[in-house]
């Protein structure tokens, strides 16, 4: 309150001083008001008098149609400004041409109306949730209601003449904003006059829900309607407009919404009608016997959820109006009350044969799977863990994956750690690649998980086992580091012959231009010159061992020179 007395007082002293220091030079009415205007300095602290003006006026009509604001209506009207701001901002741009005073004037006309029109509907939903509602509430939002419907109708009014003598122009948005915000007053006044003739009745409404869900529906389908349209006439006769992106949406976001809530709602209550069974007093006396939406103690017409929670039923109509979901708990209804749909059981058949202990198991592939593949080995089940029979299966796959001359011996197509063979390549099509094995038959088989029950004889065993396949991979690692030095060599043999290659390339190509240049008479400038220089280059690195490239293009420009000297 300090800070909004200070900054009145501020700007009401700085407006006097500019209109006085004016009047003091002119000293005539009207080059007065020349000068105000044509001084930018003097205009800015104008518009901040207008826009405390403003703000003073919406200060009093708060104080006249809702008294103390509440702290989420407070919120609301703070967030919805800033982006009504930044809106405008954005209509700025592309109505620079326009930008007039009185072309922001009426933008913040617009955006001072828009925050009554939030308010209002604020204070109408606070109806629902408010337990006493005097007549003096009725009379501030009947009489704001009539005056905000009123001027949107005017402006809408003025809008469409302007556009018509005209043509399209500013007031086209104008026009469009102000029938938006038409179609929330005539949202607002619906609401209110559900609200009041449901604190009327003695008993609660049970229909209000739905006329309300419906009411959304036909005003946003309503707004949805007048966006693209408004897009489509803007986008034809000036641009884009950039800044009603956002509003579109959420109208389109809030009329899908509620579109989608009128059929959930009218199926959650045709389950809750036919499906939900009624609660008896039993279930009442065994629950704590108050309904927790409206908070009154349930006698009778009451249903009982899926969850096993109890509710009104008037209230849970209501509720499954806004949101399918039970209101302690949140479980889905609709998923919920579909049936369990369990399969039928298998007719009974006769028991099938037990396999012996040791009897192989086949492997687990579906048959068919695998079309070129040949019939697969029998595995063995596997043994217990801490077995013998465990540790040697163990043993079995490190003795396996070693390159010792045992292994050439095993069959062809056979990988470590996989209990049968590989299959045969494909013999209709052996242009193809070998597909890669699955990556579970690299595995091994883990360690047997307890050694307790093993003797000493099989740990050394065991031990030695796993010391040679440790030497075994060492010696792999040593083989891989072998090959790599030897690919490293050949890599450096392989760039000499490159940069040889190239070398003897260029000493062809001037080789070809210097038979080019003798046949025709012509030799280039300064070449004796240049040749003795690199003579005597060449004479002062002779004794070098290993001649770089220039060096030897040197010399190869030496010996050209001297078999071209006998044809001139």
């Amino acid at each position: 309150m300090v800070r909004a007395a200070l900054a009145t007082g501020t700007s009401l002293v700085l407006t006097g001083a500019v209109v006085a220091h004016a009047y003091f030079l002119k000293h005539q009415f009207y080059p007065t008001v020349v000068y105000l205007t044509k001084s930018s300095p003097s205009m800015a602290v104008l518009y901040i008098q207008a826009f405390v003006l403003v703000f003073l006026l919406g200060k009093l009509m708060r104080k006249v149609f809702f008294g103390q604001l509440r702290a989420a209506e407070m919120e609301h009207l703070i967030e919805r400004s800033w982006y009504a701001v930044t809106e405008t901002c954005l209509a700025f741009t592309v109505f620079r041409d326009d930008f007039s005073p009185r072309f922001v004037a009426l933008f913040t006309l617009l955006l001072f109306l828009k925050c009554f029109h939030w308010l209002a509907e604020d204070r109408v939903d606070f109806m629902e949730r408010s337990p006493n509602i005097s007549w003096v509430f009725h009379f501030r939002v009947l009489s704001l209601m009539v005056l905000l419907a009123v001027l949107d109708f005017l402006f809408v009014n003025h809008s469409c003449h302007s556009i018509i003598t005209r043509g399209a122009s500013v007031q086209l948005v104008f026009g469009f904003e102000y029938a938006i915000l038409m179609t929330m007053v005539l949202t607002t006044f619906v609401k209110y006059t559900l609200h009041t003739i449901d604190l009327q009745s003695e008993n609660p409404w049970d229909n209000k829900a739905v006329y309300m869900l419906y009411t959304e529906l036909f005003t946003g389908f309503i707004k949805v309607l007048l966006y693209m349209a408004f897009m489509t006439i803007m986008i034809k006769v000036h641009t884009f407009p950039l800044f009603a992106i956002r509003p579109m949406y959420l109208a389109m976001r809030q009329f899908k919404k509620a579109v989608t809530d009128a059929i959930m709602s009218r199926r959650a209550i045709r389950n809750m009608n036919t499906l939900y069974p009624d609660a008896t007093p039993e279930d009442l006396q065994a629950t704590d016997n108050v309904c927790i939406i409206c908070r009154e103690e349930m006698v009778t017409g009451a249903k009982k959820l899926p969850c096993n929670h109890i509710f009104h039923s008037s209230c849970l109509r209501s509720w499954f109006q806004r949101q399918q979901t039970c209101p302690t708990c949140r479980m889905d209804v609709l998923r919920a009350s579909q049936p369990n749909q369990t399969p039928a059981p298998a007719p009974a058949q006769a028991p099938a044969p037990a396999a012996p202990a040791n009897a192989p198991v086949p492997p687990p592939f579906p048959p068919g799977l695998f079309p070129f593949w040949g019939p697969f080995p029998g595995v063995p089940p596997p043994a217990a863990p801490g077995s013998r029979s465990a540790a040697l299966i163990y043993l079995t796959s490190l003795s396996s994956t070693q390159p010792n001359a045992d292994s050439a011996s095993a069959a062809p197509g056979a990988m470590p750690g996989f209990p049968f063979s590989m299959p045969p390549p494909f013999p209709s099509a052996p242009w193809l690649p070998m597909p890669p094995p699955p990556p579970f038959m690299s595995s091994m088989p883990p360690p047997p998980s307890t050694l307790s029950s093993m003797s000493e004889a099989e740990l050394r065993e065991l031990e030695q086992e796993g010391r040679r396949g440790l030497e075994a991979r060492l010696q792999c690692l040593h083989n891989i580091h072998t090959l790599l030095d030897a690919a490293m060599l050949n890599i450096h043999h392989y760039l000499s012959t490159v940069a040889t290659l190239r070398y003897a390339n260029m000493g062809i190509l001037l080789f070809i231009d210097g038979s080019v240049n003798g046949a025709t008479g012509f030799s280039p400038p300064d070449s004796t010159t240049g040749v003795d220089k690199d003579r005597k280059e060449g004479d002062e690195d002779e004794d070098d061992s290993e001649p770089n490239a220039a060096e030897l293009r040197r010399r190869r420009l030496r010996k050209l020179e001297t078999t071209n000297t006998p044809d001139h």
